[in-house]
């Protein structure tokens, strides 16, 4: 028996999670299983398996007073570890925990009052800091006023009232609603068999044990941050450090710092964070990091890019860190996770495909190489399959992806008929049932590569977006626009997906068209409503966007259509490039380069309304030129966040702002609508109180440096960004509506 089966012989027993911690805190009390870094890094929670056992059961004993096993209640937490106690205690009590993340604005208030009408919540759970703005959120979009708000941080004692529950293994032990679409939101129904399943194939997937150490910053209410994160280290038995998605947008170094500090063997996340720490970690802050304890550096939620790991590679290997540490991997939440994964330590082979799609020999010109994610382990079956007439298809060909195995979770919450579509289809043969997961793939010597996906679906950093959800706020944004004739789709823009969108104008608007306004207001309203910025806007003429015979948008034909320049175009705008947007926002690399900012000689000179009105101009060109807007007159009392920035943009800003002016402003604030005004205002006063600033440009931020623990010298003078997902943000789903937008704001 090897080191990855005894690990877990002792648990071989629990057939729920109940049962696992119970197992856990009666042999491991004094064992940390959680280490909670605060984002300044300056402080740290730590959780053994013995605390988390009795949070859990003061926590249950309080909820059996109001609830029977089987109700729903709706977890919204700020990253921190009060999430995970309060988990674990809707599980005691056998209430289905519903994880979702706490409402910032009446956005997310409305898709939270989506998810309690759906499951019929019983109640809210969250923290002391966060009761009042729930229920603030709860009246404004009319929630059912009798489900009670409770705080489960005050809920630390009373453990010997709990009545004690064991669940049986086909027990729900939660609902994971998928990303994408606020108002459709489907919630996938996880059992503790399909949990403990497929930990169990993780942990054989990633060679994990006892021995191993983790690091993570996804966010919790996501599958991959819940399952993954959190469930895989207590399943194994080794401790995991976990800090906030905010943290690790605004500072992608402290990820590798907590890495190297802590000699963690795993950790990962989507693809765009690999991207996201070698455009943003600098040569000096590089220097500290020893990466060569890294063995598994899993890489999923989104697609896998063999050019992103080639220059994660290439940018880390001084540090040593080893490319076959790399871990591409497949998975959703309706197989609780993970679906297949390479070898460890093993270099992830590679196949070309051409312009149409399919197979191609390596170096045919223009085909690209896609990144196998390896296979599926223990009972788990993939199988390529031709979507139309239902036949498994040979090695190489292209189809769509079926999967079976006890990881498969129960269906979509309450909707019988999408689950008996997707989760019961079977072959011509009558062989099944699969999950049908509506992806593209082919199979190659056993491994799978994932070549797009058959549904329309658009993934931005992690975070899924159904364009029929992004269409209609498009088409009812201004009068100028035809609703129901728009299409949004993804292009590949520097290694990035981005949004495009192409909508018709009203056949009456077109003499008079104000395109600059339209425009405008397309993406200020795809900003506000889903916190996505788009990359192009092109306006066409009435009845011109390709459709089928039955009236459906051809979103692949507007694509060709887009990127060959044969749409009837009447206007359009496109978005400066990522790398002329990081210039201009002053990225760290780029502004030790550049010369010093006039500001502080043209502020010196100023005062009164003369120096207001020039702060004014001042941060209305750094805005308008990031945008890609001609600058024109400021808008003063333009909320920040409906002006088309993404999560990134904003990081960006708020620090561009702090090195020109001094001041430090938290994205929480610009994130809740912040507008110029109230910018040039805060600059307006920073200046009077502080006359120094007004002679001096900060200095970079010091090199972060790791110290011993607890103490993590992290610099503190990074804005906190807040909620953005991560859906980042949302990292996936629009949970990780993160990932990376949408995260959960500080404590």
């Amino acid at each position: 028996m090897n080191e990855i089966e005894t690990t877990t012989t002792d648990i071989a027993h629990c057939s729920s999670l109940v049962e696992l911690l119970r197992h856990r805190a009666a042999y491991s009390p004094h064992e940390t299983a959680f280490i909670y870094i605060a984002d300044n890094g300056e402080s740290k929670e730590t959780m053994n398996y013995g605390e988390l056992d009795r949070l859990a059961r003061c926590i249950a004993a309080r909820l059996q007073r109001d609830c029977n096993p089987g109700e729903r209640a709706l977890l919204l937490y700020p990253s921190g570890l009060e999430f995970i106690a309060a988990f674990f205690g809707c599980l005691y009590a056998g209430v289905i925990a519903v994880p979702a993340y706490p409402p910032r604005d009446n956005r997310n208030g409305e898709r939270m009052r989506i998810l309690a009408d759906d499951v019929q919540a019983k109640l809210f759970l969250s923290t002391t800091a966060q009761k009042g703005n729930i229920e603030r959120r709860l009246h404004i979009n009319g929630t059912d006023a009798t489900i009670e708000v409770l705080a489960s941080d005050l809920m630390h004692d009373g453990e010997d009232e709990w009545q004690e529950y064991l669940p049986a293994a086909d027990d729900l032990a939660f609902i994971q609603y998928t990303s994408g679409s606020s108002g459709k939101p489907k919630g996938v129904m996880v059992s503790h068999d399909n949990i403990l399943h497929n930990e169990k194939v993780i942990q054989h997937a990633y060679g994990l044990s006892r021995k191993s150490q983790g690091v993570g910053w996804l966010p919790l209410f996501h599958d991959m941050g819940l399952i993954g994160n959190f469930l895989q280290p207590l399943y194994v038995g080794f401790p995991i450090i976990l800090f906030s998605p905010s943290a690790f947008i605004q500072k992608p170094v402290m990820w590798l710092e907590l890495i190297s500090h802590y000699r963690a063997t795993t950790s990962g996340g989507p693809n765009f964070a690999f991207d996201h720490c070698v455009s943003r970690i600098t040569e000096e802050q590089k220097a500290g990091l020893d990466l060569s304890c890294w063995e598994v550096a899993f890489n999923g939620a989104e697609p896998v890019r063999k050019e992103t790991m080639d220059r994660f590679a290439a940018a880390f290997a001084s540090c040593g860190f080893r490319k076959e540490a790399f871990y591409p991997c497949y998975g959703m939440a309706e197989t609780t996770l993970f679906i297949t994964g390479n070898k460890k330590m093993t270099a992830a082979k590679t196949a070309c495909l051409n312009s149409t799609g399919t197979k191609a020999a390596v170096g045919t010109a223009s085909a690209q190489e896609k990144v196998s994610c390896g296979f599926p382990r223990l009972d788990q079956k993939v199988v390529i399959v031709d979507p139309e007439r239902l036949l498994a298809l040979e090695d190489g060909q292209i189809g769509e992806i079926w999967t079976s195995g006890k990881s498969v979770t129960q269906g979509y919450w309450n909707r019988p008929d999408e689950t008996e579509k997707t989760f019961k289809a079977r072959l011509a043969s009558g062989e099944g049932p699969f999950l049908r997961t509506g992806d593209l793939g082919f199979i190659s010597e056993g491994e799978l590569f994932v070549t797009g996906r058959r549904k329309d679906l658009i993934i931005i950093r992690g975070r899924n977006y159904y364009p029929d959800d992004i269409e209609q706020t498009v088409g009812t944004c201004h009068p100028a626009l035809k609703a129901g004739s728009g299409a949004a789709f993804p292009i590949e823009l520097e290694g990035e997906e981005r949004v495009v969108i192409v909508q018709e104008v009203e056949r009456a608007a077109l003499r008079k068209l104000n395109d600059t306004e339209v425009i405008t207001a397309i993406r200020q309203s795809v900003a506000h409503q889903h916190e996505l910025s788009v990359c192009a806007v092109v306006l066409i003429k009435t009845s011109s966007i390709p459709k089928t015979s039955s009236g459906k948008i051809q979103r692949h034909a507007c694509k060709a259509g887009y990127l060959s320049g044969e749409l009837e175009s009447v206007a359009e705008w496109r978005q400066p490039s990522l790398q002329d947007l990081f210039q201009v926002m002053g990225s760290r690399k780029d502004a030790e380069q550049q010369p010093q900012s006039s500001f502080s000689d043209d502020a010196r000179a100023k005062s009164g309304e003369e120096l207001q009105q020039f702060i004014v101009q001042f941060l209305w060109g750094k805005i308008s030129a990031a945008l890609g807007m001609e600058a024109g007159e400021p808008l003063p009392d333009q909320p920040l966040n409906t002006l088309g920035f993404d999560s990134l943009m904003f990081v960006d800003l708020t620090n561009k702002v702090h090195k020109e002016t001094g001041l430090k402003i938290s994205l929480a604030e610009v994130m809740d609508g912040l507008t110029l005004r109230d910018l040039a205002s805060a600059v307006h006063d920073h200046l009077d109180t502080n006359p120094a600033a007004q002679q001096i440009t900060l200095p970079e931020l010091p090199v972060q440096q790791f110290t011993s623990p607890p103490d993590l010298a992290l610099d503190s003078a990074m804005a906190d960004p807040g909620q953005l997902l991560a859906n980042i943000h949302h990292l996936s789903d629009e949970e990780i509506d993160l990932l990376l937008q949408n995260m959960a704001a500080r404590k």
